[in-house]
């Protein structure tokens, strides 16, 4: 965020954080959602990257499209082990799994 508006917006009683500080998480709690996000966003990078749809991904771990969607949004109701499967499952190898995680 550009200084001027931060200033402006706390000069109008805004507070300016990070997710965290607003939902008082714990630095594990912290992790565990960014990681949850990390592999959302890997998965759809790669799925897109590749070339396949959501319906063709989800014919492919026997699931559903909707599901695929959830899974891409980032949906807290979708397991860490099916985004983990279904990055397996486009042919991501362990590095490339770490390499996900890794990123900032």
């Amino acid at each position: 965020m550009r200084e001027t508006k931060r200033k402006k917006l706390e000069a109008k009683d805004w507070r300016i954080g990070t997710p965290k500080d607003f939902l008082g998480m714990s630095d594990e709690e912290e992790a565990y959602v960014s990681l949850r996000l990390k592999l959302a966003e890997g998965l759809k990078a790669r799925r897109q990257s590749r070339g396949i749809t959501q319906v063709d991904l989800a014919r492919t771990i026997k699931s559903s499209q909707s599901r695929v969607a959830k899974m891409e949004a980032g949906d807290p109701t979708v397991s860490l082990d099916l985004l983990v499967k279904s990055l397996f499952a486009l042919g991501a190898s362990n590095r490339e799994l770490a390499a996900i995680i890794a990123r900032r």
